[in-house]
């Protein structure tokens, strides 16, 4: 494949023209690059850091944790004649300084993140790429127009990226020379030293302590959002007309090389746009894209690195019920089956008592299982993961006894209480537990209870049984009439206990009292697995009520508008924030099921996938926003449904990919969702109420 190939399959650059956006607009602009270890680059269009997770060097040292804010950003200043412009653009309390943004002309999400600054006739390029498996970044300048000289200071944080640095905590900044440029380290932190480097400079030792850089967006969650940096030095170049350098940090002696790097980011996201085939339209193409930013190596200390899937960014790490919501549209959707079995390994390896990690812990590989539904998101992708690779070798080696393992566990009773009831539902919890994916809770204080038998954990426990009883034909024929045995025992279970006929829906959840009958949208998982426990009639009134009551332009709210505990925004201090998490918000990521849903109804008639694509379409505008060529994690409730949260976040990403993909086939492939209308009937065993 050549350059041109290349860019017939990628689509063109997300560019925004700096020079007429506001700066308060360019402020809530992000870029992210991610690395295939858990590194990443991220900041505002501006290059102006509004997090404390901003920075052009976020290092996993533990891949893909461990992560250490190692280069917070670099301050140029271009010297042209006798005139001297400063490029940078920081916050202060009360200030901004300097005002490179006045010389800011655009900023394309390129392979490399891509800043173009005009001063009089000349114009800096400046491209930042991330090394691909190693903790490094190289930018690159090119000047055209007038020569002239560019210094640059880099500001080191070499700190956890979940906190800040204030001069007056302790510390010992030691700077040494260290081959072709230097080292910083801090001799009272456990944390890497920092290697930074410029071609074809020269460095003058500077050291300087800058205060209270300010960041926004922390100051607006309502945590600490100051922070005091140190800068070694200032690195000079002599650039002539079409001429360039590089600057690099890095947590290793070798330095890393631009064209290596852009060009193996390059080759990675050609392949991902490519795997959605000739006629993929450009939304498409930039999901495809997109999904490289999750798919990570994680590091073992006794064996060799096994892929996972990091679940957002900037704060995520790698969670067992996000990795299997997303794993379908990350990887089977792209096409990578290998990677996939390789998440699913990783996962099985710390099967305990029939429980998948919840989450890894950010500084380890400890595993922590407070959830009642990752084991049964583990069997979902399984099912998908077996229609669209038809690889029984590994169904028979690896899943089918780690799924055997889980509804074992299960059924007869495993941690939390989770166990199946006389009828067969699963239930678990107390009430200061969280085991659901609405999991929020303020010290003893659970904000959505849903202890007893959610409904969505039902719903995938009866298409699990289901599954099973089909999968395991010819290889276990025993455990397949069982598990089908069981299937036809929950499914009416699940009907007489879940549907409520006063409001023609489900039940959130039936608690140890009475049943919850909040509107929430997880009983939209009762429409959308590939087996439904519901007649056709319920099955519609389920969706329309989720319709009506629940549907925005980017994806479902959590609880019902007329509800009294509805939260209408999304923000204020931590306690409002997680107060409003899963009491109205709206997640991308539920469009993906509501889309599988909506369309099984309608037997995905011609004009059932038209109001589908129309419904999917303001995902193609956000990609353009926020965290630009990706997908966030969620939305206020109320219009206009502003951003919040994390900008871009694995299951958002994989769920409206795979949706669109549903839409553009015209219905499910195999793996790739619900099922027709036709093999519903024949499949379910669902029952009437």
């Amino acid at each position: 494949m050549n350059d041109s190939d290349a860019g017939c399959v990628l689509p063109e650059p997300i560019t925004v023209d700096c020079a007429n956006r506001t700066t308060e607009d360019l402020l809530t602009t992000e870029w992210l690059l991610t690395n295939r270890i858990g590194a990443y680059a991220s900041s505002t269009v501006l290059g102006c850091n509004v997090r404390r997770y901003h920075g052009l060097l976020v290092a996993a040292t533990r891949p893909p944790v461990g992560r250490i804010v190692i280069l917070s950003s670099v301050m140029e200043t271009l010297c042209v004649g006798d005139e001297a412009w400063e490029l940078a653009t920081n916050e202060f309390p009360d200030a901004f300084a300097p005002l490179g943004r006045l010389y800011l002309r655009q900023f394309r999400n390129d392979v490399a993140a891509t800043f173009v600054y005009q001063v009089g006739p000349t114009t800096l390029t400046k491209q930042i790429a991330l090394a691909a498996d190693e903790n490094a970044v190289v930018i690159r300048y090119s000047l055209t127009g007038l020569g002239g000289s560019l210094h640059l200071r880099p500001f080191v944080a070499l700190r956890d990226y979940h906190h800040l640095r204030r001069v007056d905590q302790p510390h010992q900044i030691d700077v040494y020379p260290a081959g072709a440029g230097i080292a910083v380290r801090d001799g009272m932190r456990p944390v890497p030293t920092a290697y930074l480097r410029g071609v074809a400079s020269a460095f003058e030792r500077q050291e300087q302590w800058w205060y209270r850089f300010s960041y926004r967006k922390d100051i607006a969650r309502g945590q600490e959002g100051l922070e005091d940096l140190c800068t070694p030095g200032v690195f000079h170049y002599d650039l002539a007309d079409g001429g360039s350098c590089e600057f690099s940090a890095s947590l290793s002696e070798s330095p890393p090389d631009f064209a290596a790097a852009e060009a193996g980011r390059r080759a990675r996201l050609t392949g991902l746009a490519r795997s959605q085939g000739p006629a993929a339209d450009e939304s498409v193409r930039r999901l495809a894209m997109a999904t490289d930013a999750f798919v990570v190596r994680r590091s073992f200390p006794e064996s060799e690195p096994s892929t996972t899937i990091v679940a957002g960014y900037p704060w995520f790490a790698d969670w067992g019920r996000d990795a299997f919501v997303a794993l379908p549209g990350l990887l089977l959707a792209t096409g990578r089956f290998g990677e996939a079995r390789e998440v699913f390994s990783t996962f099985a390896r710390f099967l305990a008592g029939g429980l998948v990690p919840n989450r890894f812990d950010d500084y380890s590989t400890t595993a922590h299982y407070n959830s009642i539904d990752a084991s049964l998101w583990f069997i979902l992708a399984a099912q998908r993961f077996l229609a669209a690779s038809g690889d029984m070798d590994f169904w028979r080696d690896t899943l089918l006894p780690t799924a055997q393992a889980i509804l074992t566990a299960y059924r007869e009773g495993t941690s939390f209480g989770v166990h199946a009831d006389a009828d067969g539902l699963i239930v678990g919890g107390g009430p200061r537990t969280q085991l659901s994916w609405m999991d929020v809770a303020l010290g003893d204080e659970v904000v959505t209870p849903r202890h007893g038998k959610p409904v969505e954990v039902n719903a995938l426990w009866y298409c699990a049984h289901r599954f099973m009883g089909e999968a395991c034909r010819g290889i276990d024929d025993a455990l397949a009439r069982f598990c089908a045995d069981e299937a036809g025992r929950i499914g009416p279970a699940f009907a007489r206990a879940f549907w409520n006929g006063a409001a023609g829906c489900l039940y959130d959840c039936i608690g140890p009292d009475a049943p919850d009958g909040s509107i929430r949208p997880n009983q939209i998982f009762a429409v959308s697995l590939p087996y439904s426990p519901l007649s056709r009639q319920q099955q519609a009134d389920v969706v329309r009520v989720v319709t009506r009551e629940l549907l925005t332009p980017m994806g479902l709210r959590t609880l019902s508008p007329r509800d009294g505990r509805y939260r209408r925004r999304y923000g204020g201090s931590w306690e409002s924030r997680d107060r409003a998490y899963h009491q109205g918000t709206v997640w991308a990521w539920l469009m993906g099921p509501f889309i599988d849903a909506y369309l099984k109804v309608e037997a995905y008639k011609p004009f059932a996938l038209a109001q589908a694509a129309k419904w999917l379409q303001a995902f193609d505008g956000h990609l353009n926003e926020v965290g630009l060529g990706t997908i966030g994690e969620i939305f206020d409730g109320d219009p206009p449904h502003r951003a919040k949260g994390c900008i871009a976040q694995a299951w958002s990403v994989a769920e409206i990919l795979r949706a669109k993909r549903l839409v553009t086939d015209g219905g499910p492939r195999p793996g790739g969702g619900a099922l027709s209308d036709e093999q519903e009937g024949q499949a379910s065993g669902g029952a009437a109420v």
